[in-house]
């Protein structure tokens, strides 16, 4: 190897250099940070996609800070910044310093998470995370489970490991009980299960709906009726899956019901919550998850509601048992005699080899931070989206659906007289006119075809002052957008 590829090598020898060059690289990022006065700079992706594509990846730079300078305009200077108040969109949270903290830690040692001998210590800090958190959770002595890359991972592996049982409970022949197996999910669920569902090899109907109510919570009666659907035509229901904390809405579906259910009809019940998992940490909205603890298997994201960098999520599971329908042996890696010999291989439960040892970001959010603080961050956001509930459905230029039980509000601009026709066509306009400007970013979605926008708040930073100059945002763009397609708009006043 040539002694100048050496030198950007990390060994004991470069150590030195790997400080100035990782303190240089963060000192940067803070100015960044702390100079951003907006989220977002509103660049269209054609005029980025043009610098980064004139950038010749054959000829290096040799230069870490000239690297960093051609960053900045590559990426840092158009970033968007989750961490400005105004950042409204999407479940993206502003991170813990303790977290990043343990980013860089685990960056530079690089351990993979996959077999002792390749992690030891990062093995047990994350084995003790899982525990701790199925212990939050209630899911009793024999409960397990395993880091993973996000939501999606961990729902895939919740409904292969529910596939598994369901076949293993029907007997063979495999190939003619597929067909017939059915997860029943919330209509606000989660696309993953669809998708999950397809990756497993499921039929293209695998997937029933489960009518919610005006809430967006998932209907135990109609729950009912699904169950009976699938028995009534032969069909074996393989899994439940219920959410704590849909994406849109923030609902919570009413998992003691649900639980029961699963319960009488021997189905598994996964508990997607991806995002409600903060409230196992909050201090007075614990309550809202009960009767998770009767899952057999539960989703955490903790780069939602945690406040921890992506990745950061866990796949739970009541029966650590389980996770045996995850586990393949390699001579070369975990052989089976590696489990005679109680040798602790996180592979043995993990749909991915190499695996980032992702647990110490918050095993230092803990250790230097605790739970309760944690939880009072997301406490504050969901706090602050009740206050932003009250003060659109206050506002008569704005319809709101459903007050999240979260930090999510669905609400949309509504044009007065004939200017009521072009409401999707101005919400729309009004979304990226924002975001066009980077005075704000803020989501959308569809309720019964109709465009909505969507403030989605986990940023304990954002005051309801920000959220106010937002709206008020909202309302002049979409005003101006009707007055052109039909003229001045007559001045709203509050019945």
């Amino acid at each position: 190897m040539p002694p100048a590829a050496r030198e950007h090598l990390l060994t004991n020898a470069t150590a030195d250099r790997y400080l100035r060059t990782v303190t240089d690289g963060a000192a940067r990022v803070a100015a960044r940070i702390a100079g951003a006065d907006r989220p977002f700079t509103g660049i269209a992706p054609e005029h980025l996609a043009l610098e980064v594509a004139t950038v010749d990846l054959d000829r290096p730079l040799g230069d870490a800070a000239a690297a960093l300078d051609e960053l900045n305009d590559v990426y840092l200077r158009d970033a968007v910044y989750f961490h400005h108040p105004r950042y409204l969109a999407h479940l993206n949270c502003p991170v813990v310093i303790p977290a990043l903290l343990g980013e860089t830690v685990l960056a530079a040692v690089n351990s993979s998470l996959d077999t002792w001998d390749q992690s030891a210590g990062g093995t047990l800090i994350e084995q003790r995370l899982i525990d701790w958190t199925a212990r939050r959770a209630g899911l009793g002595p024999l409960a397990d489970g395993v880091f993973t890359s996000g939501g999606s991972q961990s729902n895939l592996q919740a409904l292969l490991l529910a596939r598994e049982e369901a076949l293993a409970a029907s007997g063979p022949p495999r190939a003619e009980t597929l067909p017939r197996l059915r997860v029943l999910a919330s209509a606000a669920g989660h696309f993953s299960v669809q998708k999950s569902a397809k990756l497993l090899g499921l039929a293209p109907d695998a997937v029933v709906t489960v009518e919610v109510d005006a809430d967006r919570r998932m209907r135990p009666a109609a729950l009912d009726r699904a169950f009976e659907r699938c028995r009534r035509d032969g069909l074996t229901v393989m899994a439940v899956v219920a959410t704590a904390g849909t994406t849109d809405f923030g609902s919570i579906d009413p998992l003691p019901e649900i639980a029961r259910r699963c319960a009488a009809a021997g189905a598994w019940l996964h508990v997607d919550a991806a995002y409600g998992c903060g409230l196992l940490v909050s201090r007075t909205r614990r309550h809202l998850l009960d009767g998770i603890e009767r899952a057999d298997s539960v989703t955490v994201d903790y780069h939602k509601s945690f406040f921890q960098p992506v990745s950061s999520s866990a796949l739970l599971v009541r029966d650590g048992r389980a996770l045996r329908h995850a586990t393949y042996h390699a001579d070369y890696l975990n052989p089976e005699r590696t489990v005679a010999e109680r040798i602790p291989n996180q592979v043995n439960k993990s749909l991915q080899t190499t695996r980032r040892f992702d647990a110490l970001k918050l095993w230092m959010t803990l250790r230097v931070m605790g739970a309760d603080a944690i939880g009072e961050l997301f406490d504050d956001v969901v706090d602050r989206a009740a206050a932003a509930w009250s003060l659109l459905s206050e506002d008569p230029r704005f319809e709101v659906v459903t007050r999240s039980q979260l930090s999510t509000v669905v609400f949309r601009y509504l044009p007065t007289g004939p200017g009521r026709a072009y409401a999707d066509e101005a919400n729309l306009h009004a979304r990226a006119a924002l975001a066009a400007s980077g005075d704000a970013v803020v989501a959308g979605t569809t309720v019964d075809g109709r465009h909505f926008l969507k403030f989605t708040l986990l940023n304990p930073e954002t005051t309801i002052d920000d959220i106010a100059a937002v709206v008020e945002l909202v309302a002049e763009h979409a005003d101006r957008y009707v007055e052109r397609a039909i003229g001045p708009i007559p001045a709203c006043t509050a019945s």
